[in-house]
Order: structure tokens, then sequence, then C-alpha cells
């Protein structure tokens, strides 16, 4: 298990983690990347608990979704299986978890903030909070996509090298964008990756 961590976290969170993952009953395994998740927890049939995290992320961000499925494993075992997913039972353990992890020897000063800011009341996924997920994808592996939001109002994109869209206005926090071959209308998170189209 610490070889595979040493590889995906930053160093100076490697023995704190360690601590937090000294369970017999629970299993981390480094999966290959899925669209819709960073990583996940469940119990098992026969008694275990599981925590996936995909592969293909930064340091910061496998650390914080590795917090983020223990605190579920921790809030679980605390107040058991009828406590809603990211209700306040594990609003407060992910924070608690967290906390010990937030300085300048594991995370970048000019991340910091952001993180101070996002644990004040964590959402459900660290990618809706547009500041801290943009500060974080600068430690990304360097590829050729876009951030919606960076893109101009009526910029034509394909997204998830399938369907392709229109980028429409901005409501509270989501863009409109039109599916070019249907006309239907879907909303997209401002961090959402996308490839603009060559003309």
């Amino acid at each position: 298990m610490q070889n595979t961590l040493q590889n995906h976290i930053p160093q100076q969170a490697i023995s704190k983690v360690l601590q937090l993952l000294a369970h017999d009953n629970l299993l981390v395994l480094v999966k290959k990347e899925r669209k819709t998740r960073h990583g996940d927890y469940r119990k098992l049939p026969n008694g275990k608990h599981q925590i996936t995290i995909n592969n293909n992320l930064n340091k910061y961000r496998f650390l914080i979704t590795l917090i983020h499925e223990i605190a579920h494993f921790e809030a679980y075992k605390s107040y058991g299986r009828f406590i809603k997913p990211h209700g306040l039972e594990w609003k407060r353990t992910f924070q608690h978890l967290m906390l010990p992890f937030i300085n300048p020897e594991v995370f970048p000063i000019d991340i910091l903030p952001l993180l101070a800011k996002h644990f004040k009341n964590p959402k459900a996924s660290s990618d809706t909070d547009t500041k801290l997920a943009f500060a974080l994808k600068q430690f990304d592996t360097a590829n050729n996509k876009t951030y919606i939001f960076e893109l101009p109002l009526g910029e034509t994109f394909r997204f998830r090298n399938k369907k392709i869209f229109t980028k429409g206005k901005k409501r509270v926090k989501r863009f409109e964008c039109i599916e070019i071959s249907t006309g239907k209308v879907y909303l997209f998170s401002p961090n959402a990756e996308v490839d603009i189209l060559e003309e």
C-alpha cells in the first residue's frame, strides 16, 4: 500500500494517510480513469470496506479524493448506514480528517486559501468549486482540453470525444449548451473540460 501511495500523493502526507488507512477491513484500490467520478467508497458483501481512486489524478487532487472517501468510511463507522452520503455527518468527518493536511508542507501556498474556503462547507465533489478545481488543474499532466468557462459565447466544442455542442448563456452556476445534432439543451459545469473544434 505504501509504495502505491508514494506514487500518488505528496510525500509529506504519506505517514498521516497510512495512519488513517490502518484498518484491517479497509482496502484501497487505484483504478483506471472513470469519467464520472474521481473515486468511490462502498461496503462489500463480506463486511470489508473498499475505496477506489482514479490513477490519473494529480497528487493534490488524489489526496483530497482519498480523504473524501476515507471520510465516507469513518462516517459509516461512527454514525451507521442511514446517514446521507454527503450530509452533515460526512461533512464534519471530512473537515476533521482534512484539517491536518491543509498546510504548506503538503499543498502549494496559493492553493491553501482556496482549500480553507472550500472546507468551511465541503461539497460532494471538489469539482463544483470552480476556483479550487481550476487551481488544482494547474498540476495535471498537460492536455489540449479547455474549460467551458474559457470559451466565448457561441463557440462550438466536442465533449468526451463524442457529441458536439454550442456554448450558450450562463445560468446561476452552469452554462446552457445546445447539442448540435438534436437541439437539446444540456447544462455544463464551468470547469467541464472540452475540445475546441478546429475550423
